[in-house]
């Protein structure tokens, strides 16, 4: 009984002590599972706190398993990402553990916007998940299935760290 007493008080405080995001020089990794259409792949993003609300950061994506009927390169099956994040969890206020983030972000195959949600659960781990939508594609022509690999909506679902 008294171990269950102590490991629900230690957790209790770790959740207590959980924050999402603090703003100026906030580290965080990512590491998810990247789903589209055709494709199942990996990501690993890492964004920057410059401020009390925005953060900067780089995203990489590479698709690992895809449809046997597709051709696709290298260049097709990867792509990176500079990405601008407006942090705003404190502005909802659902809860301090919570924050959902709008962004936008210039890759190597688009212009493009993504919404992302986090929930933390100790000061260290959470988890999230991100919604991703080309707004200008850099190539305006029928795009061939492999192409359009990293080219469409996509979502990531996987773990943050805090660095």
């Amino acid at each position: 009984m008294k171990k269950l007493i102590l490991l629900t008080a230690f957790f209790t405080i770790t959740l207590c002590n959980s924050q999402v995001f603090i703003g100026a020089n906030d580290n965080k990794l990512q590491l998810a599972t990247n789903l589209q259409n055709n494709a199942t792949g990996v990501n690993i993003s890492y964004d920057y706190g410059l401020g009390e609300n925005i953060s900067v950061g780089i995203s990489s994506s590479y698709a690992l398993s895809i449809n046997d009927n597709i051709s696709a390169s290298f260049g097709d099956r990867f792509d990176a990402k500079v990405r601008f994040n407006a942090h705003l969890g404190s502005v909802v206020n659902i809860d301090e553990h919570f924050d959902i983030y709008p962004g936008l972000n210039l890759s190597l195959k688009n212009f493009g916007g993504h919404l992302g949600m986090r929930y933390f659960f100790s000061d260290g781990f959470g988890l999230f998940t991100e919604f991703n939508v080309p707004l200008a594609k850099y190539n305006a022509d029928v795009l061939d299935a492999g192409e359009k690999l990293h080219n469409q909506f996509t979502l990531n679902l996987g773990a943050s760290f805090n660095l």
